[in-house]
């Protein structure tokens, strides 16, 4: 008797046989099976019009309903054995169970001849929720084949490697095929006891076991591994996890996950070895990984995880390679467990070498359009600048890009370095080839939850088909990530379905895009206030802007609704609306009352890569109330020829031109916006108004950001008119800190009325820094210094009538257009309530009669 090498295999896996039966060579010489004839159809044999089930998915319908859902066992009290997972590799802190409650997927040896018997029939016994023809699909051997050891060996394996039986055996009666299986059970519910550091939800993620999924050792055997793995990023080395089954009718079981979570093993210690340029303290500010210390509570950087030790020693290399040491390398890192065994001890070797600096740089170029010269000069290096790896990353870009923009789409460059280690210099030469070319095959967006797939390919410079450009690559992660939508926008190239193909794999990162805002506020002046705020930018994942705001006071109320379409008309075009009311209160001690109510329709549309253009057209129903006997002695003129009901009409543009990397806290880049708008078409108001702001950003170090910005505006009235009151420029607030809303610029004292100006001028200075604190906190500080006027009243607001009813200059009118400072301190918080802002701030230049708020607190929820 011979034994087929797979069925030998099988049975030192198995280590037990379930009905086989041993065939000698007589047993092949039998031949056919009397009485059937070639191509009769046999009992068992599939027929083609069966389907051809999935090997997960059982295929009566008793199967089917005894696997609908998972139910609670009433078993669960019962002493429930360990499953034992033989040949299981064991995993750090895993301890395999020491004995078995489930027979393992096995193939039975079969003994045969070198010939064998034609088969006749194909029979399957022992499948209670399988169907035959199930069975028959996924065998290799078909009525009227000779029953070869060969194939029945590759039967066997074909049986196997669907996963759905626990055993398996072939035996022949005669010319009859008898094929036994005893059937994977279905898993009723998975269960996870003893886990307290990580959730549920977090394990089952983790998990590939299904409930109504086929039980098979290898897959629980796979998920022991991931658990103790998470655990073990988590810092619990020490976890042990333990897989049971409770056996349930219907050949069903609940599949159990034992866990014991041991102590949190945490850092004691990080010792350096080698360094002498360094401090032990500097390089423990480098790595990731954090001393265990009582205070380090919200802190996950201070438990031992093996993989970031890995990155530990990028962070290193890179720190070392920055700062001149281009021989550095890491000799060791190791980890120690304490005594007590519930810390490590870390102690990273390093070999510094010494100190190194750029010397010769050129550029070797193939390409005859673009000389060496000229690249030279674009490569952001000098000569005897101190060597930094990350220049020549810079480098490399620069070159990239010049060479894209000049038309090169497919260059490679790479910079050949060259140390001499006795003078401590490093040559430099950048190789610009032309490497093949290669087109974008597909263009896959991935990540992306709420955006549509369409928002996000609009933004994309290139489009399947296109000869690949990475400049136009690089504006299109910019142009992606402009939008505002995500946090972190990358472009992966992967290999196509050919040497000249690429797939470009867009992954987007989604953030809130939706804000809820509430302020409440009490004031002297304002009495109380409440202040509703709705905002979506994102609205049905179409990229379309959507703004509510509804505020109501004692003295204020506003309404102000808008909607931005960014696509108009599916064309580059950006079109929208805008709804408002406003109406203010003031006569109690202001003498008037105002409000207004209108629309405006919006058009915009880019000019270049970086500039757009808005027109908008404005109409808008104005009234002025002055109690009776008001206008009279000591009031204005000017606000009394106001009142009454007025019509504006206006037009206008807006430019803008944004060279931003984002346009939340951007890290460099600049803003430039120009408006204008041109009341007189038709109503009875005529002026014009400008105004002009710009803002620049600029990162010095990472998370140091320093920023400027500088904005003025001027109205001026046409005709023999003055500017009317809703007209004027009104700034303090969060336009100015340090000073309350409205709280600067010409003001009626004799009633502490603020009368706004027809000009005004700000500039502000603003550096942004990381805190001490963990990133995780989500808390940054910035300091801020402002500067700025308001004020030039047209002559006639001034006018008050005396009592010889003469016009003089109202003594209680102050418009000085005098210098406002203030600095302060700015906290961002981005709690998990929504992103927080504290301002605290001190004014250094101001007027009496100016109102001052050094403290001020805003907040939104996100969604």
């Amino acid at each position: 008797m011979v034994k087929s090498r797979a069925c030998a295999a099988a049975l030192i896996t198995t280590g037990f046989l379930l009905g086989s039966t041993a065939l000698t060579p007589a047993a092949f010489a039998q031949g056919p099976v009397p009485g059937v004839a070639p191509g009769q159809p046999v009992e068992g044999a599939p027929s083609l019009s069966d389907p051809v089930p999935s090997p997960e998915t059982p295929n009566n319908a008793s199967a089917a309903q005894s696997a609908a859902a998972p139910e609670t066992s009433p078993t669960r009290d019962r002493q429930i054995p360990p499953l034992n997972l033989p040949d299981a590799a064991p995993a750090t802190g895993a301890q395999p169970a020491e004995t078995t409650a489930a027979p393992a997927p096995a193939a039975p040896a079969v003994v045969v001849g070198q010939t064998g018997p034609v088969i006749g029939r194909i029979i399957v016994r022992g499948n209670e929720r399988i169907e035959a023809g199930t069975v028959l699909s996924y065998l290799t051997l078909q009525p009227g084949q000779r029953a070869t050891p060969e194939r029945l060996d590759l039967a066997l394996d074909a049986l196997n490697r669907t996963g759905l039986f626990a055993d398996l055996a072939l035996e022949i009666e005669g010319s009859d095929l008898i094929v036994r299986v005893v059937e994977n059970p279905i898993i009723n519910q998975v269960v996870f006891e003893g886990n307290s550091a990580l959730t549920e939800e977090k394990l089952r993620d983790e998990v590939q076991v299904r409930p109504r999924g086929i039980f098979t050792r290898s897959r629980v055997q796979q998920d022991v591994q991931r658990i103790v793995e998470l655990y073990r990023s988590s810092g619990r080395i020490g976890a042990v996890v333990t897989p049971k089954v409770v056996q349930l009718p219907q050949k069903r079981v609940d599949l159990i996950f034992e866990i014991n979570e041991g102590p949190k093993t945490g850092v004691a210690r990080i010792n350096f070895l080698g360094n002498r340029e360094f401090s032990d303290r500097d390089l423990r500010g480098v790595v990731a990984t954090s001393e265990s210390r009582f205070y380090r509570f919200f802190s996950s950087t201070d438990t031992y995880d093996p993989d970031r030790l890995e990155y530990d020693r990028e962070q290193l290399r890179k720190h070392y390679t920055n700062r001149g040491f281009y021989d550095f390398r890491i000799v060791s890192s190791t980890a120690e467990l304490t005594p007590d065994q519930r810390d490590f001890r870390i102690t990273f070797t390093v070999d510094e070498g010494r100190r190194y600096r750029f010397g010769d740089l050129k550029v070797e170029t193939q390409l005859q359009r673009l000389k060496a010269e000229v690249l030279e000069r674009l490569v952001p290096i000098k000569e005897g600048d101190e060597y930094k790896s990350d220049q020549l990353e810079q480098a490399v870009d620069a070159l990239t890009f010049a060479a894209g923009a000049a038309g090169f789409a497919n260059v490679e460059v790479r910079p050949r370095e060259t140390p001499n280690r006795e003078t401590g210099v490093v040559d430099v030469t950048f190789q610009v080839r032309e490497g093949p070319r290669v087109y974008v095959e597909r263009i896959d967006v991935v990540g992306n939850t709420a955006t549509l797939d369409p928002v996000i390919r609009r933004e994309l410079r290139l489009v399947e088909g296109d000869a690949f450009n990475r400049v136009l690559l690089d504006r299109s992660r910019n142009d992606v990530r402009r939008l505002g939508f995500f946090k972190d926008v990358t472009i992966e190239e992967l290999p196509g379905s050919a040497p000249d193909r690429t797939v470009l794999q867009v992954g987007v990162q989604e953030q809130p895009t939706g804000s809820l805002s509430f302020g409440a506020a009490f004031s002297s002046a304002e009495s109380f206030s409440l202040d509703v705020g709705v905002t979506q930018s994102n609205f049905r994942g179409r990229g379309q802007d959507v703004r509510f705001r509804a505020s109501a006071g004692q003295f204020r109320q506003i309404l102000d609704i808008s909607f931005t379409e960014p696509r108009f008309l599916g064309r580059d075009l950006s079109g929208g609306f805008d709804l408002f009311a406003q109406r203010e209160d003031y006569t109690d001690f202001n003498s008037f009352a105002t409000s207004s109510a209108g629309g405006s329709l919006r058009l915009g549309f880019p000019t270049s890569q970086n500039s757009f253009l808005f027109t908008r057209y404005v109409l808008r129903q104005n009234e002025v109330t002055i109690p009776g006997g008001f206008c009279g002695e000591n009031d204005l003129i000017g606000l009394c020829a106001q009142q009454g009901s007025s019509l504006t009409s206006a037009v206008g543009y807006t430019y803008r031109l944004d060279t931003r990397n984002q346009p939340r806290r951007p890290t460099r880049g600049y803003n430039v916006l120009v408006r204008q708008d041109f009341a007189g078409l038709g109503g009875d108001v005529k002026y014009i108004r400008s105004e002009a702001e710009g803002d620049i950003h600029y990162g010095i170090r990472p998370n140091w950001v320093f920023s400027g910005q500088l904005s003025g505006g001027y109205i001026k009235a046409l005709a023999e008119d003055s500017v009317r009151y809703q007209d004027r420029f009104f700034k303090g607030g969060n336009s100015f800190r340090g000073f309350d809303t409205l709280g600067i610029g010409p003001r009626d004292v004799s009633r502490d009325s603020p009368l706004g100006g027809n000009a005004y001028v700000i500039g502000s200075l603003e550096l942004r820094f990381p805190t001490p604190l963990p990133e995780q906190y989500g808390i940054g500080t910035a300091v801020f210094v402002e500067a700025g006027t308001l004020g030039l009243l047209d002559d006639r607001d001034k006018l008050v009538v005396n009592d010889q009813g003469q016009l003089i200059e109202s003594p209680f009118i102050r418009d000085d257009l005098a210098l406002r400072a203030s600095a302060g301190l700015s906290i961002f918080w981005d709690s998990p309530l929504g992103p927080i802002r504290f301002d605290l701030s001190q004014p250094l230049a101001r007027e009496p009669y100016d109102k001052v708020k050094t403290f001020r607190f805003s907040t939104a929820t996100q969604f």
